[in-house]
């Protein structure tokens, strides 16, 4: 149930997009086509929805449209709260750094940025589908299903943190956490 409302509502903005930008029906699938080729947004034409959309994949790529949207929703929570950068690619590439200024591996907010892996995208068609995602979640304001989240893991770990913060909600392979009300 919790799952098809979400779909509704993303079936439901993406349908509004193109309904209310006025373009051709050769425009919009060019629109959706050039995302990965062209590459929609990039980190110099749009950095920001370029490290959400890049974030979302690498955080969320095997999961179902809810799990990609709850975590964008929580690198957006963190854009907002001022412990974290305001910044959404400040937000994302968060992490310590050595005195030589390296970055400290495994040390990231978000474990893809400093995993010390290749940031390769391997799945063009997932990819489009979560430009398009990220594209929404920062044109239009949506449902924040986590309730305000800050902080997640995925259920096969058990981080000291997730003790001393109120648990949300679980999507898929994320629990999802904010402060102690």
């Amino acid at each position: 149930k919790y799952y098809m409302r979400l779909t509704m509502i993303f079936v439901s903005t993406v349908c509004f997009i193109f309904l209310s930008v006025p373009m051709s029906h050769a425009q919009a699938v060019t629109f959706i086509t050039d995302a990965v080729e062209g590459e929609l947004y990039t980190n110099t034409s749009h950095p920001e929805l370029y490290c959400l959309a890049k974030n979302i994949y690498f955080e969320a790529k095997s999961e179902p449209v809810a799990g990609q949207y709850a975590v964008a929703d929580v690198v957006l929570n963190r854009v907002q709260d001022s412990r974290f950068p305001n910044t959404i690619c400040g937000v994302v590439k968060q992490t310590k750094y050595y005195p030589s200024g390296r970055i400290d591996l495994h040390s990231c907010q978000f474990s893809w940025y400093c995993d010390g892996k290749p940031d390769t995208i391997r799945d063009e068609k997932c990819y489009k589908d979560i430009l398009l995602i990220a594209e929404v979640m920062f044109t239009y304001e949506t449902e924040d299903f986590t309730e305000g989240s800050l902080w997640y893991h995925s259920p096969k770990v058990k981080p000291k943190w997730s003790m001393i913060y109120t648990k949300t909600v679980k999507i898929d392979n994320h629990i999802f956490y904010k402060d102690v009300d």
